[in-house]
């Protein structure tokens, strides 16, 4: 039982990650099966493959750069949303094994897709208000932050599962407060 609990907050962890840059974590799951240090579901197994592992590198460094152009950052954050949310879906049925088949994609399409869509929504709406403020000087702040948190919270997801879970609540509770006092408030006159 343990394990199936551990299993859920790898992909919790790593749905809360790919809201945060969407190749990255899906990169760093990748090296982790190719050196047979986490065991994907059958349908996934691919990622742990060289030539897959290869690519991902290679579109994790278009990712990482692009989002230092300021931009094609609000740009890109506007059409990886749905993307982050299909990744989160994905990316969490493909860590969680040894679960009933339509138990873990219910559980990938809610929690998985819920938690990338909450966390992308939120950092987007972090970006659009940096660059009103600075007129986008500052995006490279922001991006610099949500790749080392990406990165940080996959590598947790993988290695220490209860405390990137307890991370990814935290996060969800706080940027949830965040989007509904933007978009659920009453307007102030």
């Amino acid at each position: 039982m343990i394990d199936q609990v551990n299993i859920f907050l790898v992909g919790i962890g790593l749905a809360a990650s790919v809201g945060l840059r969407i190749f990255l974590p899906i990169l760093i799951v990748s090296i982790f099966a190719y050196t047979g240090n986490l065991t994907l579901s059958t349908y996934f197994t691919w990622l742990g493959y060289l030539p897959v592992l290869i690519l991902l590198v290679i579109i994790s460094l278009i990712e990482i750069i692009a989002y230092y152009v300021a931009w094609l950052d609000n740009f890109l954050d506007a059409i990886e949303h749905p993307i982050s949310i299909i990744a989160g879906i994905l990316i969490t049925g493909a860590v969680i094994t040894d679960f009933n088949p339509y138990l873990k994609w219910l559980m990938a399409l809610l929690i998985g897709g819920g938690v990338a869509g909450t966390i992308n929504a939120a950092t987007g709406m972090i970006r659009l208000k940096t660059s009103a403020e600075t007129g986008g000087s500052k995006n490279f702040i922001v991006s610099t932050v949500e790749v080392v948190i990406a990165v940080i919270l996959s590598l947790l997801s993988i290695l220490q599962p209860f405390i990137a879970g307890l991370i990814t609540a935290l996060a969800i509770i706080y940027f949830s407060f965040i989007i509904r006092k933007k978009f659920l408030s009453p307007a102030k006159e």
